[in-house]
Formats: C-alpha cells, sequence, structure tokens
C-alpha cells in the first residue's frame, strides 16, 4: 500500500536560503506540519519589523512641536512658522505614499526575504540624519525636508509587509494575520510619540548622543537631548535586519511588473483604495496631526496649555489595539458591516465636533471634548483598518496573487494620509486666522464628514447590502 511522502520540513521546503519550494497553506496537512511554524515566525519577525517602521515614519510628529522651543525658526512670524512645521510633518506621509506603490509590486518580484531586510536597513540613513540636523545649530529647512521624506521609507515598506503576509496565512486565518501584523504595527505610532517626550530628557546617554539642547517652554527651560529620539532606533534597526536577513524565507509566487497591473483593470480595486483611505487614511493622517493640532488650538493659553505629546499618544494606542482585537472579530463577523459601522461612527465625531466647537477654541474648556472626540475619531478607524483588511482577500478570492496587490495598492494611496491631513490642517488653520481671526480647523473636518459619507456609501452598496456584488 502506497504511503503519502512527508510534507517538507524548513530546510526541505526551502530553496538556495530564500524562496521556499513549496507553499500551500490551504492544505491542512502542509499548514500543520509545516506551513504553520513558517507563518508564524514571518509574521513574528515582520511585525516587529514593522513596529520600527511605523516608529521612525512618525518620528517627526513627536519632534516638531519642540524644535521651536530649541531655537530652530524656520520663519519669522509665528504663524508661518507653524505652517512651515506642519509642512514638515507632512513630507514623510508624502514619501510614504509614494513609496508604497513601489513597494506593492515588489513581494513577487524579489520575495519577502530580500524587501524586509533591506527596507529595514535603510532607515538607519534618516535616522542618523534627524540626529545630526537637532545638533547642528542652524541646520536650513531645505536639509529638514529632505529628512523627512527620508522618514517616509518607514511608511512605504508596509505595502510589502501586508502582501506578504497574505501569501503566507490561508484565508481562513488572514482577518486574525492581517490584524496582528498592521494592528501591533501601527502601534510604533504610539511608541514614537510615548517614548519622545521621556527619551529626550535622558541625560544616561549623552557620552554617546552628544551634548544637549536648552528646551524653552511656557512654565521654564530644561536641557534636552531631541537626537535621543532618532538614535535610540538605531541598534534596533541592525539586530532586526540582520536577524530578518538569517530567519525569513519567501513564498514562491512571482510576477513581473507588467503582470501585476492587471489589478488596475478592476474597478473594485479603485472601491477598496476609496475605504481604506477612509479608514487608514483617518488613521494616518490625524496620528501625524494631532500633537500639532493641540499644539495650534490649544497652545496659546499660557502656562495651563496642555503639552501635546501628554495625549497625542492616545489616539494611535487606541486605533492600533482596536485593530489587533477587531481582525479577529472581522473573521466572525465579516469585514463589510464593520466597515459601515466605523465609517457612519467616523461621520458621527465629525459632527459632534463641528456642533460643540472643539475646533475654534476660545478657551482651554472645550479641550477635554476635543481629547475624547479624537479618541473616538482613532477608535472607529481602527475598527475599520481590521474590517477592511479582512474584506480585500474575500472580494478579490479569485485571484489570491490580485489580492495581495490590492492590500499593497490601498496601503499605499492610503499612506498619504499624514500628508494630506497635515498639510490641509495646516493650511485651514492658517487661511482661518486671517486678520485676527480664531483658528478653526472646522472646514477640514466637514470635508471629512463629505468623504466618509461617499466612502460608506460605496461600501454598503457593493460588499454590505443584500445581494450585493461581492459580499465580504
Amino acid at each position: 500500500m502506497a504511503t503519502e511522502p512527508a510534507a517538507p520540513n524548513d530546510q526541505q521546503a526551502a530553496s538556495n536560503g530564500d524562496w521556499l519550494s513549496l507553499w500551500k497553506p490551504e492544505d491542512p496537512v502542509f499548514w500543520a506540519s509545516t506551513g504553520s511554524r513558517i507563518a508564524w515566525r514571518t509574521l513574528l519577525l515582520t511585525t516587529i519589523s514593522l513596529v520600527l517602521s511605523f516608529s521612525t515614519w512618525f518620528l517627526l510628529s513627536a519632534l516638531a512641536v519642540n524644535l521651536t522651543g530649541i531655537g530652530v525658526k524656520f520663519a519669522d512670524d509665528p504663524k508661518d512658522n507653524d505652517r512651515l512645521l506642519f509642512w514638515l510633518v507632512a513630507m514623510p506621509g508624502l514619501a510614504g505614499g509614494t513609496l508604497r506603490v513601489i513597494h506593492t509590486f515588489m513581494i513577487p518580484l524579489f520575495g519577502t526575504r530580500k524587501v524586509i531586510t533591506v527596507s529595514t536597513l535603510l532607515k538607519l540613513i534618516p535616522c542618523l540624519g534627524i540626529a545630526w540636523a537637532v545638533m547642528t545649530p542652524g541646520t536650513p529647512y531645505w536639509i529638514y525636508m529632505v529628512l523627512a521624506l527620508l522618514l517616509g521609507m518607514g511608511g512605504g515598506d508596509f505595502s510589502s509587509y501586508m502582501p506578504s503576509t497574505s501569501l503566507f496565512f490561508p484565508k481562513r486565518f488572514q482577518g486574525t494575520a492581517l490584524g496582528i501584523q498592521a494592528g501591533i504595527g501601527n502601534f510604533g505610532v504610539s511608541l514614537t510619540q510615548f517614548v519622545t517626550p521621556w527619551i529626550i530628557g535622558l541625560a544616561a546617554f549623552a557620552a554617546m548622543t552628544g551634548g544637549p539642547q536648552v528646551l524653552k517652554t511656557p512654565t521654564g527651560e530644561q536641557s534636552v537631548w531631541l537626537q535621543n529620539a532618532a538614535l535610540w532606533y538605531v541598534p534596533l534597526l541592525i539586530i532586526i535586519g540582520a536577524v530578518c536577513w538569517m530567519q525569513l524565507r519567501s513564498v514562491p509566487i512571482k510576477a513581473s511588473f507588467r503582470e501585476q497591473l492587471d489589478i488596475f483593470k478592476d474597478k473594485h480595486t479603485w472601491f477598496c483604495t476609496i475605504t481604506y483611505v477612509m479608514t487608514f487614511g483617518s488613521f494616518s493622517g490625524f496620528a501625524a496631526a494631532f500633537p500639532m493640532l493641540i499644539k495650534s488650538l490649544y497652545g496659546g493659553f499660557g502656562p495651563d496649555s496642555p503639552k501635546p505629546l501628554a495625549y497625542a499618544f492616545l489616539g494611535p494606542l487606541i486605533g492600533s489595539t482596536v485593530r489587533v482585537l477587531f481582525g479577529f472579530v472581522a473573521d466572525k463577523t465579516g469585514g463589510a458591516i464593520l466597515t459601515q459601522l466605523a465609517g457612519i461612527g467616523m461621520i458621527g465625531i465629525c459632527v459632534a465636533m463641528a456642533v460643540t466647537g472643539v475646533l475654534a477654541p476660545t478657551s482651554l474648556e472645550t479641550f477635554p471634548l476635543f481629547v475624547w472626540l479624537m479618541l473616538g475619531m482613532f477608535f472607529f478607524s481602527g475598527v475599520g483598518n481590521a474590517s477592511t483588511f479582512r474584506q480585500y482577500p474575500l472580494i478579490f478570492a479569485h485571484n489570491p496573487r490580485q489580492g495581495a496587490q490590492v492590500l499593497g495598492w490601498t496601503g499605499a494611496v492610503a499612506a498619504y494620509g499624514p500628508f494630506l491631513f497635515s498639510a490641509a490642517i495646516g493650511e485651514t488653520l492658517g487661511w482661518t486666522s486671517q486678520d485676527g481671526g480664531v483658528k478653526s480647523a472646522l472646514p477640514f473636518f466637514i470635508a471629512a464628514a463629505a468623504f466618509y459619507f461617499f466612502a460608506v456609501a460605496i461600501n454598503w452598496y457593493y460588499y454590505s447590502r443584500n445581494g450585493c456584488e461581492r459580499p465580504s
């Protein structure tokens, strides 16, 4: 009686230490004996690397609120200086979105091992550059802009991580695996905003990282080491880059660049893009703009003005946690209904902000409500981030490679959120405060609510209602 050959182990499944020679995650025998071990190991390493990607991507959002305090001034008029700082915070989003377009196509070309390792190590360049810039008085604005664009590498490689993870896991685990990776990866935003105010005050690294700067605040002066905020990533990036090279393998699904362009012929690629801009575009956009938004709206009320970084990290923390938790929920309920609820919730938050006056404050009385409403926005965007990434592989279930590419592409476009939100909010605040007017972000949030309504309508018609074209 013939016996079925044993499933290959890690070494037998790998070819030349890079591409796996066999990958059948939907096969229960293969998954149990070999696939599960490789997939979860890959998820662990790539998720750690993704945390560092998001942390470095949002590094300037945490540092920008302190640059003026140490004497970095890009314009004489404080209003103009704030506008330039918003543009500086926006640049990693612009670069991240553009680089995500490139990363969308890289996994089928070069494989997980090479792409993740190289992209991890490349982030050493902007981290070292930012440290040098803040230690060098008189560093011009254009150098900060170049470094901000280079920080976009931390946002760009997300569109390699998601397609990679999608290929490693069977459909029944994709909502969970993608939710874990993207959600924990998103913690990187909170990490940099939480660690930065602590680590810049740590003199223990001074022997290795250089001398302090004097930070002037409404309550006095203190010595800080802003370079610490960038330099503490350097050893972490080196270590995880080396481990990824040694431990990662690549799924043998290859396609030329031309072949991968077929996703743009399907209208659902564009509909998925719209819904993900609503969810992750909002999460990343508000995460980048939140510290400067607090500073601009509520930072002019004297010594009692809130410290932006004492609150800003809470939003990404909530959104990231929700994304992890609701990945499991989406596997049980389906993604479309959760996306619908998330969009409706985000519209409700915008309406509440408009009617309560928190976007054009004349005192600190409305600040607590403003923070709670912003945290609500992060909550609903986190739910939507989890649910949409459950939807997309199902919407393209007929072609797993296309589904993986769509994850990358939608992530690419949504990664422009930090650029669009920071730039638009900065311009809105500048426009409304002309001629002595009260700063207001209301026009931006009205526009956001209109877009959310459009995205919710698309999700309902094509993916959520009874008899829809591609239920997910």
